[in-house]
């Protein structure tokens, strides 16, 4: 990953388990980050204090990315302060049950939609010009589920789906500018949401089986195996590839 001057790297969700990994190898490759959380206070300091003692430039911020204006304000502060962003990651997202979308009022699939798409879509309306500018690359963190469904997952595919298929929108119109877009797609993890999904019961050991039974590989992936994938689809490496999805996912959605 080639690092231009005056640029840094924007993750949301940098707090959570996918995104600390993410978070680490970006300021690993010089580039300065800035993160976002929304309650992980005490894992997003000792982050930064990780990446400052390792030499390298970090903030953290507790931002609601449901508010617009928040999201907008967010934005021109660390443009001024770490320059446009060559690189945008969106992990962030609310915690999701996993329960049969009959169970799923109106209302709360409208929440999660507004948590999911349009904050997205905002983050990345505040950010445009800047990724313009640094010709940038942005990967969103999705999931394996809206190519192969699990039953009980609706409300997270569904919300997803829609972050996925803006990522082929802006994808199709901001090429012209040089801006990439991607998405990766977690399979299941042994950390990250899923990790919480067992620790509550939703994920059983019943249940755990079954989806074990269905990956080729046979084991669960880590949040290590997601953030290579989101480093690699943000790189030079990955120059031109734009408007695709990579599952991280053992061979789930084969």
């Amino acid at each position: 990953m080639g690092v231009q001057q005056n640029t840094c790297a924007v993750i949301t969700g940098g707090s959570g388990g996918i995104g600390i990994e993410i978070t680490r190898r970006l300021a690993a490759k010089g580039l300065p980050v800035a993160f976002t959380y929304r309650s992980g206070s005490e894992r997003a300091a000792a982050l930064v204090e990780e990446i400052t003692a390792a030499g390298g430039r970090a903030r953290a911020d507790a931002v609601d990315l449901t508010d617009r204006d928040r999201v907008a304000r967010w934005a021109q502060e660390i443009t001024a302060e770490l320059g446009d962003p060559s690189v945008l990651v969106h992990a962030a997202g609310p915690h999701i049950p996993m329960v049969h979308l009959s169970k799923v009022s109106p209302d709360t699939f409208s929440e999660h939609l507004n948590a999911e798409a349009t904050a997205f879509f905002a983050l990345v309306h505040a950010l445009l010009p800047g990724l313009r500018v640094a010709r940038g690359s942005v990967v969103a963190v999705t999931t394996a589920a809206t190519d192969r469904f699990p039953v009980r997952d609706g409300l997270s595919s569904g919300t997803k789906g829609a972050v996925e298929a803006l990522v082929r929108a802006f994808a199709a119109e901001e090429g012209r500018f040089g801006v990439r877009f991607n998405s990766v797609g977690p399979g299941m993890l042994t950390d990250g949401m899923a990790e919480r999904l067992m620790g509550n019961a939703d994920l059983d050991e019943r249940a755990q089986a079954v989806a074990m039974s269905r990956i080729p590989l046979q084991r669960f992936g880590s949040a290590v195996d997601i953030a290579e994938a989101v480093c690699f689809l943000a790189s030079d490496k990955a120059g031109f590839i734009t408007g695709q999805k990579l599952n991280v996912d053992g061979g789930y959605t084969v």
